[in-house]
């Protein structure tokens, strides 16, 4: 499906990607943006035969993919995952296992890794593999597939050995594989463990493990985030930030020197977003570059524009986070206070804060986005 006819050579079809960043918590907002386009399209047809994610729009992405032959079944299955989302159902948060892993931590330093075993991770994603585990349908990304409905789902994992952003992908038989510098595409029969290493966000959940080697968060590696979408077959790119790109003022005044928290908020904030960022300007750049390129010249060099359309939040999510931060588990609000995410800046806790009335509202501010863009959708979409 998509590349080519049926017919035989001729023009290509239109083909839509969606693209899914990650983004933690805030992987909620997506639900709402997709909540939104299937209200507006008002069918049960998958309008994305190419599904990429990352980190939490990993998950998304194989959501979707797995009742791509039912997309209405996808958007309600999604929004009850996030609507009733806790904390206690992505990692651990009673007290004695935060505080265990904090005195881990510690000891490991202060004894310089001598008799304590190095920690893994700050905290203990084990009840997400379990929760993915008991409600995932997996087998139905196959079953899209085969009934022509889906393209390819690429889910995106960094490789902690091979310095490598790895692409596992399920998809069509004529996808083939690829490899680029510090990129591969990867073929797999998608399960839950590729789901927990694309979202093993650094530090805070603990590496995967993938045959021979271990898998951190997809963003860390992947300076190409619209790559794995077009070695699927993809000519058009639906991306669902969970960012707006307002700048922040510079300050007026010396500011703190800024907490480990903080820092840690800032790293993700740039393996998320800052990179795609990046990679969408440089498609601009390419297509700019192409206009001036004749149609027989773009023919004969198999070169084409790459439309691409962005759905970014109207608000800032940390102010969001602000009004829920008394959600949080005590006992994680304890361990970001320690690190110094607490307060002066929002970014990690917006990472972290997998509670129900938070991520509802974060749905809610997603769908009206979506809604608010509706013509502009509907036109990339037709």
């Amino acid at each position: 499906m998509c590349p080519g006819n049926s017919n035989g050579p001729g023009p290509r079809r239109p083909c839509t990607a969606l693209i899914l960043p990650g983004g933690g918590a805030r992987g909620a907002y997506q639900v709402g943006v997709l909540k939104a386009i299937g209200e507006m399209t008002a069918n049960d047809v998958n309008p994305f035969p190419v599904i990429c994610g990352t980190s939490a729009g990993a998950i998304n992405a194989a959501v979707l993919a797995s009742h791509a032959h039912e997309f209405t079944t996808a958007l309600q299955r999604l929004e009850r995952f996030w609507s009733s989302m806790h904390c206690d159902r992505v990692y651990r948060t009673d007290g004695w296992t935060v505080l265990k892993s904090g005195l881990r931590w510690a000891f490991s330093l202060a004894l310089g890794g001598r008799f304590v075993s190095h920690p893994r991770s700050l905290l203990d994603n084990e009840p997400l593999r379990r929760f993915l585990g008991r409600t995932l349908q997996l087998d139905g990304i196959n079953t899209a597939i085969e009934r022509g409905v889906l393209r390819g789902l690429s889910i995106t994992a960094s490789g902690y050995s091979c310095a490598s952003a790895i692409s596992f992908y399920e998809a069509a038989k004529d996808v083939e594989p690829w490899q680029r510098a510090r990129r591969l595409g990867q073929p797999a029969k998608i399960g839950v463990s590729h789901l927990l290493a694309s979202a093993a966000l650094p530090l805070l959940f603990p590496a995967e493990l993938i045959g021979n080697e271990y898998f951190g968060d997809g963003g860390m590696r992947m300076l190409a985030p619209l790559s794995p979408a077009i070695h699927l077959g993809a000519d058009r790119l639906l991306v669902i930030s969970t960012r707006d790109e307002r700048p922040d003022p510079r300050p007026a005044t010396p500011v703190p020197y800024p907490s480990l928290g903080e820092i840690g908020g800032y790293l993700l904030d740039t393996i998320f977003m800052d990179t795609l960022n990046a990679d969408l300007n440089r498609l601009k750049r390419i297509n700019k570059t192409l206009d001036l390129v004749s149609e027989e010249k773009r023919r004969i060099g198999g070169l084409q524009r790459m439309e691409s359309f962005v759905v970014r939040p109207s608000r800032d999510l940390r102010e969001v986070t602000h009004e829920h931060m008394h959600e949080i588990p005590r006992a994680v609000r304890t361990l970001l206070r320690t690190l110094g995410g607490w307060g002066r800046d929002w970014r990690m806790a917006s990472y972290l804060l997998f509670e129900e009335a938070y991520c509802q509202e974060l749905i809610k501010l997603g769908f009206e986005d979506g809604m608010q863009k509706r013509k502009k959708i509907l036109e990339f979409l037709s």
